[in-house]
């Protein structure tokens, strides 16, 4: 059993099917060799470490786990054993398709029996098609029209009942030796934040619908308040599984009361299976414009306001508080991202491609489907992005989804007395108000590196390069 993005014992198909033929030889291989430039993150390294141990104590100790390239790691182990069949759960990332492809061929050649299971995702990409037979390019339709009209999600499966683990000592290099921990404890706040494993992926579903589910449709863009499931690191590294969540959702008992809330809850899920069904029928978005006419827009890279976004010190207060969180927990609230996204590629007319960059490698959830799929929504290039014309106001946005200011001064602590109705415009308080509230801009507190409204002119001008393209 190779265990990939499916980090967990319940509902998880490809185990379930080992589990019945007899012992099992589980196996996680970190391949740091198949993916290119797109290396594993920091955040999500030190998630990785943790689901690993989290998997391998339901296992009873007896998970091998192996650094290397699995085209040829996973021939060798084959041939020191006496297996006869592999089982994995497909991915669907560009480089691990084609890699999975090859081994597949090869091992088969070999007389090695390979089986593959959706473990993933509610519907498989290539089952959801238009009229015509062609991908959708647009997210309602896709939903409704082809997921909703699809076969129902399966329901999920028990975790087996008898699991019989055959091992090989030699092989097993131990999951210290993956070295996935970070050098310096830039981790300690994200432990205080999650719990990885299966057993924290279930214990946020159970608190989320049984506490926090009711008026999710709105709940869920305010950053101070307990709104969301926080299930997308579990989602993505399979600690549990999309059908587990959809189908408790519907077992809801009070599904009459609220059932408003559960189907907009069910519609994220749809918007998960969206961005992988872009990803596996449009791969190029990784790195390239959706909408190729983007491809004239004149973004700048890098420099100094790039490093003043990263580091939450743009001065504007709900931009710095959500680039703080993402530095401290490895998470960003989902209403948040879209403001420091918009701010950081119109505002600051910075690439896309480096704000997808930083969250690689920060996020704790970080998922190259959802990351360049949201990415090119908020810029505007991607399939059914928002409008390039609709840039998110950062101080509107604070002052009616961040009332009281909860979410900036738990993150931005130094603006914690400045009163209500200039916390999130400090620049606009007068010397005395910011002098008896502790604040001096551009000492302990930065001063914007952007106009907002003379920023946002220039990126509307800026995008004539793209409506006057070909």
């Amino acid at each position: 059993m190779w265990f990939r993005r499916d980090l967990r014992i319940t509902d998880n198909p490809a185990l379930n099917e080992a589990c019945k033929k007899g012992e099992v030889l589980p196996i996680y291989i970190h391949d740091n060799h198949n993916n290119g430039e797109k290396k594993i993150g920091s955040a999500s390294k030190w998630w990785l470490h943790q689901s690993l141990n989290s998997l391998n104590k339901s296992l009873d100790g007896k998970l091998i786990t192996v650094a290397g390239n699995p085209l040829e790691i996973l021939p060798q182990i084959i041939s020191k054993s006496e297996v006869q069949q592999v089982n994995w759960n497909r991915n669907y990332e560009p480089w691990q398709i084609n890699r999975d492809k090859i081994l597949k061929s090869n091992l088969e050649k070999s007389g090695v029996n390979i089986l593959t299971f959706n473990g993933s995702l509610l519907w498989e990409p290539w089952t959801i098609l238009n009229q015509s037979g062609l991908p959708y390019k647009v997210f309602t339709p896709f939903y409704r029209k082809g997921c909703l009209n699809a076969d129902s999600p399966r329901t999920p499966i028990q975790k087996p009942n008898e699991m019989k683990f055959t091992n090989l000592k030699d092989v097993n290099q131990g999951i210290d030796s993956l070295k996935l921990m970070p050098k310096v404890n830039w981790h300690g706040s994200m432990e205080k934040s999650w719990e990885p494993g299966e057993g924290g992926a279930s214990k946020n579903l159970n608190s989320f619908l049984k506490d926090h589910v009711q008026n999710y449709k709105v709940g869920r863009d305010f950053p101070g308040a307990k709104g969301t499931s926080r299930l997308s690191p579990h989602l993505h590294f399979g600690e549990i599984s999309p059908n587990q969540v959809w189908h408790a959702a519907l077992s809801n008992q009070n599904i009459e009361k609220i059932g408003k809330d559960l189907y907009h809850y069910l519609s994220e899920l749809g918007w998960r299976e969206f961005s992988y069904y872009l990803l596996y029928h449009f791969p190029h978005i990784t790195d390239r414009n959706f909408n190729e006419k983007f491809d004239k827009y004149p973004w700048s890279s890098g420099g100094s306001k790039y490093k003043a976004w990263k580091k939450g010190l743009t001065g504007v207060p709900i931009v710095d508080a959500g680039m703080r969180e993402l530095w401290q927990t490895g998470y960003i609230h989902n209403r948040v991202r879209m403001i420091v996204g918009s701010y950081l590629v119109k505002n600051l007319n910075i690439d896309w491609r480096d704000g997808e960059s930083w969250f690689w490698d920060c996020l704790v959830d970080a998922d190259l489907a959802a990351n360049c799929a949201s990415w090119q929504w908020v810029a505007g290039s991607g399939a059914d992005a928002a409008p390039f014309f609709r840039i998110f106001n950062p101080v509107l946005q604070g002052e009616k989804f961040d009332i009281n200011g909860d979410y900036v001064k738990k993150y931005c602590p130094e603006l914690s007395k400045v009163p209500k109705e200039y916390l999130h415009k400090p620049w606009e308080a007068s010397s005395e108000t910011l002098l008896e509230s502790g604040v001096e801009l551009g000492n302990n507190y930065p001063k914007p590196i952007v106009d907002l409204r003379k920023s946002r002119a220039e990126a509307l001008e800026l995008y004539k390069h793209v409506k006057g393209a070909p």
